[in-house]
């Protein structure tokens, strides 16, 4: 099964011009990168100091794969692009919401 998802996996890179480990690497890597973006985010919100350029880096985390199809793929299908602008509307509007609860909830916490 997996041989199956490698074939097919490569299949459409071929057909679109991605490499998909590439583009899974670049997926999975900023993971990290995200969250620890996010607690920044927390962090300095909690203290009062700006937000600004935790938010630009969780951000850019969060659509650097889809960056790197922009750049590198050619004839990307139409739905391809309103499913991703989909999932990343989704994806800020749930990352604001979370980040927005862990601020409220340390301020219950310390009474501030």
């Amino acid at each position: 099964m997996i041989e199956a998802i490698s074939t097919w996996a490569n299949e459409l890179g071929a057909q679109y011009g991605v490499n998909p480990w590439i583009f899974a690497s670049i997926y999975v890597g900023a993971i990290p990168l995200f969250l620890a973006s996010i607690a920044w985010l927390v962090r300095n919100a909690r203290a009062g100091k700006p937000t600004l350029l935790p938010v630009m880096c969780a951000g850019a985390c969060f659509v650097s794969a889809y960056v790197y199809l922009a750049i590198v793929g050619k004839d990307i299908p139409l739905w391809v692009w309103f499913f991703l602008g989909a999932l990343i509307f989704y994806g800020i509007w749930s990352t604001v919401r979370d980040v927005r609860r862990k601020i409220a909830a340390q301020d219950l916490s310390t009474g501030e």
